[in-house]
């Protein structure tokens, strides 16, 4: 118990030293005036992995499992084919039922620009909420308690975009779920990384919809939403769709049945004291 007391602190101690990165980058841009979106969000987001891997390993020193390069490409690519591929599903269904209804195509300029925005995003959000709250939670809470808590902080930070409704933010913390679970499934944050991202490119950037309220960059398609709020999202977009609700609850469950089957659970801090087994390695 005392050992997993002590981690629990060194990781505190990281997300520290993260939080000053951010803090300063911040700053620092705003000092200098940064004008552009993606480059504000590419520095912070260097500052924010560069304070973590840092932390990670002279503070916490341990090897930094969850960012190792062997199975990067595969699990990044992976995750973006599968955050593409969940959002293209709640369009679908959103098209069939007639409440998404595109309106034409816009030109491609720009969605390269809006990929590499996305993907910092998708960084700089599961290092905070996956590498560090997460792995907080897990020390004290166990796999499952992570999870929980840590999706319903992404869902409650969350609230705070235009347009956050109830459903909204229920479909938040569900994707908060489903992307600690993705975590806890291979032990890396590749994966959540690239789910992250693809999910937020296709629904920016593709479809042309808002994400959590704000539409940010080129998009692809331009398109509205027509119908009652519970499924066209209101003004957070097609995440506060109950569609959206729907399809997050039944993959999660999947990958939480698939993390229980495999045995990848690190028991709460009260009941490895008593000698529970820890973790399965990914």
């Amino acid at each position: 118990m005392r050992q997993r007391w002590i981690q629990a602190g060194l990781i505190f101690v990281t997300l520290l030293l993260v939080v000053i990165a951010y803090r300063g980058c911040v700053i620092a841009l705003a000092w200098v005036h940064t004008r552009s979106l993606l480059e504000a969000y590419v520095a912070v987001t260097l500052a924010c992995l560069i304070a973590y891997l840092i932390g990670a390993r002279f503070i916490e020193r341990r090897s930094v499992a969850e960012f190792s390069l062997s199975p990067a490409l595969r699990e990044i690519a992976g995750g973006l084919l599968a955050g593409i591929a969940l959002f293209a599903t709640v369009i679908g269904v959103l098209w069939i039922a007639g409440i998404y209804q595109p309106q034409g195509w816009r030109s491609v300029d720009g969605i390269g620009y809006a990929f590499v925005f996305w993907f910092a995003v998708g960084v700089l959000e599961e290092i905070q909420f996956r590498g560090l709250l997460y792995r907080l939670c897990c020390k004290i809470f166990g796999t499952w308690g992570a999870v929980v808590l840590s999706g319903v902080v992404f869902g409650l930070v969350h609230g705070i975009d235009p347009g956050a409704t109830a459903t909204a933010l229920s479909s938040v913390a569900l994707a908060g779920f489903l992307l600690g679970a993705a975590f806890a499934l291979t032990g890396r944050l590749w994966l959540p990384i690239g789910i992250h991202a693809g999910w937020n490119f296709a629904e920016g950037s593709l479809f042309g919809t808002a994400v959590s309220g704000s539409t940010v960059g080129a998009s692809l398609t331009t398109a509205k939403l027509a119908g009652p709020e519970i499924l066209t999202g209101g003004r957070f977009g097609p995440e506060a769709s109950i569609v959206t609700v729907i399809v997050l609850l039944v993959v999660t469950a999947f990958l939480l049945w698939r993390i229980a089957r495999l045995r990848r659970t690190e028991p709460p801090i009260w009941r490895a004291a008593k000698g529970e087994p820890a973790a399965i390695e990914a």
